[in-house]
């Protein structure tokens, strides 16, 4: 496979990517963290691949991203109050929430009944994302067990001809992931501290 490398100044690039994408391929694209590698969430062929570029256990779940806010009721099965209460306050930005998955979402993206989503704080990926349908199957730019790609000159050095294309945005703005939140307890519960501090989830009494 031909990798493309795209430029996101480039007026061509979104609409591009976003073809490949619901063409059932996959693109790197920059985000408001790291560089990420999305497939179409919807597409179990897809998100097999990706899988598969990434050697990435199948036990480990695959995120979403999303282009909006709204667009939750396309993967989430219910919303948790707290997960309200958190994506009012912190999306778009750098953190994960874990909620019930959508029945429609194929049976490989996760190995159990929640998925992990979240809204980044970047236009480049929310364009990509909004032009491929409004929901990407995301994990971050590198192999499995490997430093994620902090620009994407790295991101096409492990994906070359492994990926339809790399969308060039710059450096990433931040060498670490998101923060992770579990919404589907009671309590909600953090799972990994990333990008967004502990001390600004406080008020959200989280365990």
């Amino acid at each position: 496979m031909r990798t493309e490398y795209l430029y996101a100044n480039d007026s061509s690039t979104i609409a591009r990517a976003a073809a490949l994408l619901k063409a059932g391929h996959l693109v790197v694209f920059p985000t408001d963290t790291l560089y990420g590698i999305g497939a179409a969430a919807f597409d179990e062929a897809a998100v097999a691949a990706l899988y598969r570029v990434k050697d990435r256990p199948l036990e480990k779940g695959i995120p979403i991203l999303l282009a909006e806010r709204e667009d939750i009721y396309q993967v989430a099965r219910e919303l948790p109050r707290s997960a309200q209460e958190l994506l009012d306050r912190f999306w778009p930005g750098a953190l994960t929430l874990i909620v019930p998955r959508h029945p429609n979402l194929p049976p490989n993206l996760s190995p159990n009944d929640n998925v992990a989503v979240r809204v980044p704080d970047d236009d480049v990926a929310r364009a990509i994302i909004h032009g491929a349908g409004g929901a990407l199957a995301t994990s971050s730019a590198n192999l499995s067990g490997a430093p994620a790609a902090r620009d994407a000159n790295e991101a096409l050095r492990a994906f070359r001809g492994l990926v339809a294309a790399v969308v060039d945005g710059g450096p990433a703005p931040s060498a670490v992931a998101s923060t992770i939140v579990d919404c589907t307890v009671d309590p909600p519960q953090l799972l990994r501290q990333g990008v967004l501090s502990a001390e600004a989830l406080t008020s959200f009494n989280l365990v």
